[in-house]
């Protein structure tokens, strides 16, 4: 794999999509090959996986239903976009990826760290990203910004507990494992954070070549 798994994690309403595309843009000024996509989705199947997990219903969904339909999806994502791309050298930026199955399955759902990490390996094999981003800011923003935005999905329909629990174990993967992961102060003004994303370019741009000239 020759190109750099950048993941974008956060809650609702913490501004992933718009300085992921940011990103996107500084980098392809760069003359870069990136990849734009999400989770769950990417890819048409997987797209409608999504639609299942955030669709509200009359039917309430188990928790370990939605853990395998989390990497049912993940799987055709990366056999048909992510792995692909990074094959041949470009940037693959995701909006959320196996960080926030630990973090809305495990912290908020409650199920074991250790199912999840089992799928995980079986899913990804040794696939991890290169680089996290966590767009960390206070529930109760990320919330309001989430309502301001209309009709709210089966997750962002949760209780304040489940997001408290959500935040927690991002913060915690976060200080586990400060080689990957940068925290993003998400409740600043947007030209702060995205001044915070220009400081992180020069060390991509290096890993990248380094990267493709082996």
């Amino acid at each position: 794999m020759t190109g750099l798994f950048i993941t974008l994690e956060g809650p609702e309403g913490a501004g992933k999509s718009t300085n992921r595309e940011y990103l996107a843009e500084r980098l392809r000024a760069q003359g870069i090959d990136v990849v734009l996509t999400r989770e769950p989705g990417g890819t048409p199947l997987a797209e409608r996986i999504r639609e299942l997990l955030l669709a509200p219903s009359d039917e309430a969904m188990d928790a370990d239903t939605e853990l395998l339909l989390v990497f049912a999806a993940r799987a055709q994502h990366l056999a048909a976009v992510i792995r692909p791309a990074l094959a041949r050298g470009a940037v693959v930026l995701c909006d959320r990826f196996t960080d926030a199955t630990y973090a809305y399955q495990g912290g908020g759902r409650g199920l074991s760290v250790e199912r999840i990490a089992a799928l995980e390996n079986f899913v990804q094999g040794d696939l991890r990203p290169d680089l996290t981003l966590v767009f960390d800011l206070p529930v109760e923003i990320g919330l309001a910004r989430a309502t301001a935005r209309g009709r709210l999905d089966r997750f962002e329909q949760e209780g304040r507990a489940f997001f408290d629990a959500v935040r927690s174990t991002y913060l915690a993967r976060a200080a586990a494992a400060p080689e990957r992961y940068r925290l993003v102060e998400a409740a600043l003004p947007l030209d702060q954070v995205q001044a915070s994303l220009d400081g992180l370019l020069p060390d991509l741009l290096s890993l990248l070549a380094e990267r493709q000239n082996g």
